[in-house]
């Protein structure tokens, strides 16, 4: 069964959408006779610089066609679809020639191999080169080709492709850049084990660049009736219809869930312009498959993680309303993120750690509540973190900096140190002299030292998450569950 895989297709001012070129190329292989048994819609590395918008390749899974007749069509429709007067997109095909009767997701068939499959899952964490790519699909003997000519290398700056690629590590333009992401689709199905559904429907394709039609009323009417199976369709704080994009290309709604009848059934009760064509995938989106466990002082740049925290700042909103607060390794913690207990023998104190055992967590301006959520966190309050690592030089502060996607409060400090009041008078006391601790002056009583008074929390235990409108594809909804903590879904 031919796995025919194709990415960086598309680019940012030109629009065009990868899942638009894999469709046309499933119907021309219908045409041919072929039966196209699964869609794959694979994210990858949502860190990656420069990338063209969504980061996402497609993997088609078909039985009835020869693999070298699906490997030209591919690339005949690539070629003919592809946004190449782009210097940015440089488009890659990849195809794998499996037993037409074995199931890559069943392991009674032909499996895929295990490189093949730790290649993906580095997709979504990592950097990766073309070359290693090609160097990996030629040692399992897996058709590939380079459509266009070398773009993504061939800007001045060195921009990054669409999969997972840092141009700086190619000194020399090179084309195909997109078979990383490709044969990253090709190894998913052996990589993930959590998928979600998209039903997206297509605009007739004269009609891209111009403003979409589509009746708000209706999407929200059929998000809440699709709700909870079908998530991130609108975001009701802000009025935003979160299914239509903006970008110039073909897509004009996907609709995302855990179900497909549910996603087709939504998708079919929204009003507008006339659907040209529509697919269903099978998908990592929604899964938070870029997160990886992982310590703070110990973090790559440009890559997903989760994890354990102590809050060692008082959260500052800076220009531009985005929130910044420190936050210190949890020593206590006793795993990365893990949420597990800590070890009661041992004690953190923020204020002690180092600037290279602390982050920035960053909630920026575009996550609109969400930052109500992180000013309302207090130094000590204990956390684990979700978000991208990035490294930033000559910061005004820790340079190891995480743009957070969800965040979950362990633990909250309930008390604040306070001047002690006079049990006879009811008045404050005053100090005494240093390290004499306090002394009503009226009435002649002390105390030793201040006192820990309750302090009122407008922030519960449990997850909190940015709202559909700032969602990345990859990150996962509250509203999916499994989370090791009560949860607060936005909506």
């Amino acid at each position: 069964m031919p796995i025919v895989a194709v990415d960086d297709t598309d680019s940012r001012e030109r629009g065009m959408c990868t899942t638009y070129v894999a469709t046309r190329i499933a119907e021309r292989l219908a045409d041919d006779g072929g039966r196209i048994r699964r869609r794959l819609l694979i994210r990858l590395n949502p860190a990656v610089k420069h990338k063209t918008r969504g980061n996402a390749a497609v993997a088609l899974h078909v039985s009835g066609v020869d693999p070298d007749r699906a490997a030209t069509v591919a690339v005949e429709t690539v070629e003919e679809f592809a946004a190449a007067a782009d210097p940015r997109t440089s488009p890659g095909v990849v195809v794998a020639d499996r037993d037409v009767d074995g199931d890559p997701f069943d392991p009674t068939g032909a499996p895929i191999p295990d490189e093949i499959a730790g290649f993906a899952r580095r997709a979504l964490r990592e950097r990766l080169s073309v070359a290693e790519a090609v160097e990996l699909a030629e040692e399992h003997g897996f058709r590939h080709a380079a459509v266009g000519s070398a773009g993504g290398a061939g800007g001045a700056d060195g921009a990054d492709g669409a999969d997972g690629t840092d141009g700086a590590d190619d000194t020399d333009a090179v084309a195909g850049r997109g078979r990383i992401g490709a044969l990253a689709a090709v190894g998913a199905p052996a990589a993930f084990d959590d998928w979600t559904f998209e039903r997206i429907s297509y605009r007739e394709l004269d009609r891209c660049g111009t403003p979409r039609e589509v009746d708000v009323e209706s999407v929200f009417a059929a998000a809440e009736a699709g709700y909870p199976t079908v998530w991130d369709t609108v975001d009701r704080e802000t009025g935003a219809a979160v299914c239509v994009p903006n970008a110039p290309g073909p897509i004009l709604h996907g609709i995302r869930g855990d179900g497909p009848t549910a996603c087709r059934d939504v998708a079919a009760e929204i009003d507008g312009e006339t659907v040209d064509r529509a697919a269903t995938f099978l998908t990592n989106q929604g899964t938070d498959a870029h997160l990886a466990p992982g310590r703070i002082g110990e973090l790559r740049d440009g890559a997903g993680y989760r994890v354990a925290g102590v809050v060692a700042s008082a959260p500052e909103t800076k220009q531009g309303g985005h929130v910044h607060v420190d936050v210190a390794g949890d020593r206590d913690a006793g795993g990365a993120g893990s949420g597990e207990e800590s070890d009661p023998g041992k004690e953190s104190n923020p204020a002690e750690d180092p600037d290279d055992d602390r982050l920035r967590a960053v909630a920026f301006a575009p996550t609109g509540r969400f930052r109500d959520r992180v000013r309302a966190l207090r130094p000590g309050d204990r956390v684990t973190l979700c978000g991208e690592h990035e490294v930033r030089a000559n910061a005004d502060g820790p340079e190891s900096t995480l743009k957070l996607e969800k965040f979950a409060v362990r633990d909250l400090v309930r008390t604040a140190p306070a001047v002690p009041t006079c049990p006879d008078c009811g008045r404050s006391m005053s100090s005494a002299g240093r390290g004499q601790g306090y002394r009503c002056r009226d009435c002649g009583t002390s105390a030793p030292g201040k006192v820990a008074e309750p302090v009122e929390r407008d922030i519960e235990a449990g997850w909190y998450e940015v709202p559909p409108s700032a969602r990345r594809h990859v990150a996962k909804p509250l509203v999916r569950g499994g989370f090791d903590a009560p949860t607060h879904p936005e909506r």
